[in-house]
């Protein structure tokens, strides 16, 4: 098994790298042309390294720039350009200071000026004003919420849009008569720009019947005031904006198949939009591995089986995890006994939930070695303590901060 769990490591490490965002950004920039004094907003976990090859490729250009990414995802300083950390995926006071420092710079843009915005994952907590009267505690209240309940990321952000005086394509409203060119490194399956960041410079595609529908469905416990700005729609064309796509989960996906054949396994991409309970993600998977090599119809050893997406979590229990984490332990029963069998699965952006660890390994040895510590899975599992579980035995993946974001990957491997 050893032989797999570095095969594994190994896959992890290309396939972050080849998904690294500065050369999607240089490639991008070198294919625009600035007339203007240029300025520049990042947002996001991949922020800082998105920046950083901005301010590379521009040599100079940029008049001003603020980036705002998450505690621990700056690398160092950017000449000219201020860098503010915030919470994630909880909001907290240096959002509103961050963001604040950006719409006081976007007041100095005059017609003919032009700001680079660049969006990643992460964007949604780390740029925000709450409409008026709304406080910081409202939408920590709200956001704690959604994330518990199990709604999806486009739900989530149908209602954070409305409650926010820069997303849903306020924010780009906000810079005319300047242009915005928007340079995004999606996660959000299906690259809906609206969605990767809660849209700031995007026209918003959902309505206010939509958002709505998302506070019923989950049964959302609002304020009159918060139904009330519910109630206002968003904008749903916007003429000054220009907005590239630069990185996504199939992107992921592909390198990590890359990945795999180089060390010598037949890579299949069985999905890159895998979207559902991450429990159930992970019993599917344990499903598919044990089907490898029965029949004339089965993947044949080796092979690296692949899902790009991003899973959900309703919590139910008091414990700590990630929805990667959990996919990995839920694999866990399925493959008991399988020999030479690993399932993995991470986030790009080098964590999972509110943890350190960027996701988790399960093998067929994984149900044993619980058992040996004390801990029954189901328990784990019912707890939504997918961490600690997983620590007892060193199944935790952790790369740190990677300094990209595109969704999760998770993978089948059997020699």
């Amino acid at each position: 098994m050893q032989g797999l769990y570095q095969d594994a490591n190994a896959i992890i490490k290309r396939a972050i790298e080849a998904n690294m965002p500065e050369a999607s950004v240089r490639a991008a920039l070198g294919n625009h042309s600035f007339t203007g004094d240029i300025y520049l907003a990042a947002i996001g976990k991949a922020a800082w390294s998105m920046a950083k090859a901005a301010h590379e490729e521009l040599e100079g250009r940029i008049k001003k720039g603020i980036v705002i990414t998450k505690y621990e995802h700056a690398y160092g300083p950017l000449p000219g350009i201020e860098i503010i950390e915030a919470g994630h995926p909880v909001i907290d006071e240096n959002t509103f200071l961050g963001t604040q420092k950006v719409l006081d710079m976007t007041k100095e843009l005059k017609e003919g000026d032009e700001l680079l915005f660049l969006v990643s994952g992460g964007g949604s907590a780390l740029f925000e004003k709450p409409m008026p009267g709304i406080s910081l505690e409202e939408l920590q209240d709200v956001t704690g919420q959604m994330l518990a309940s199990g709604a999806d990321i486009v739900e989530i952000n149908m209602v954070r849009k409305r409650l926010s005086s820069v997303k849903g394509g306020k924010f780009a409203k906000l810079c005319a008569p300047a242009k915005v060119f928007t340079v995004v490194l999606s996660d959000v399956l299906g690259d809906r720009l609206d969605s990767i960041a809660s849209g700031p410079a995007a026209p918003d595609l959902s309505t206010v019947e939509d958002a709505m529908n998302v506070v019923k469905k989950y049964k959302l416990n609002l304020s009159d005031k918060l139904l009330g700005y519910m109630q206002e729609e968003t904008p749903k064309s916007l003429d000054n904006v220009k907005s590239l796509i630069t990185g996504s989960v199939r992107l992921l996906a592909e390198a990590t198949a890359t990945a795999a054949k180089e060390l010598g396994y037949t890579p299949h991409l069985l999905c890159a939009e895998m979207s559902c309970e991450a429990r159930e993600a992970g019993r599917l998977l344990s499903a598919i591995a044990r089907q490898v090599g029965g029949g004339p119809y089965s993947p044949k050893r080796p092979c690296a089986l692949i899902f790009g997406g991003e899973t959900l979590v309703t919590l139910k229990g008091k414990g700590k995890g990630g929805r990667n984490q959990e996919l990995a332990l839920a694999a866990a029963a399925g493959i008991a006994g399988l020999e030479d069998v690993l399932v993995f699965s991470l986030g790009s952006d080098g964590t999972d939930g509110p943890t350190d660890a960027a996701g988790g390994f399960s093998d067929g040895t994984t149900v044993a070695r619980l058992k040996e510590k004390g801990i029954k899975l189901q328990d784990a599992l019912d707890n939504n303590d997918a961490y600690h579980a997983l620590a007892a035995i060193d199944a935790l993946i952790k790369t740190g901060p990677t300094g990209t974001n595109v969704n999760d990957v998770s993978v089948i491997l059997c020699k």
